[in-house]
């Protein structure tokens, strides 16, 4: 039973690496936010292989559990902080350019952004 749970550990280590892969590599601010919260999730499932691999179940599901609260309330944070930010530049935008959403929104010219087809 031991090498099963310890080879589960080492493929977990993988999807680890991976998560570290999509962080670095990340074309958006996104991207890197999902590797975070893939790691931090990846980290759980391995706090609690620990456990059993080292029989105390109960401890390290307590640190998983507590883990994945502060991985989720991190992530969310972050993402809140950039789609702030997010908005504030198209505010900026608007404002320099005159234009609002309902303009840009549609191609055709028609403010409303209604399809007539």
């Amino acid at each position: 039973m031991i090498e099963i749970i310890t080879g589960l550990a080492i493929f977990v280590s993988i999807l680890i690496a991976a998560s570290f892969y999509r962080i670095f590599a990340g074309p958006t601010l996104y991207d890197r936010l999902l590797g975070v919260g893939a790691i931090g999730t990846h980290a759980v499932l391995l706090l609690a292989l620990f456990g059993f691999m080292f029989g105390r179940v109960s401890g390290f599901l307590d640190l998983a559990i507590t883990y994945a609260i502060l991985n989720f309330v991190g992530v969310v944070a972050v993402a809140k902080y950039l789609d702030l930010d997010t908005a504030d530049e198209r505010a900026k935008a608007e404002a320099t350019t005159g234009m609002t959403e309902a303009v840009t929104a549609s191609s055709d010219g028609d403010p409303a952004g209604r399809d007539e087809r």
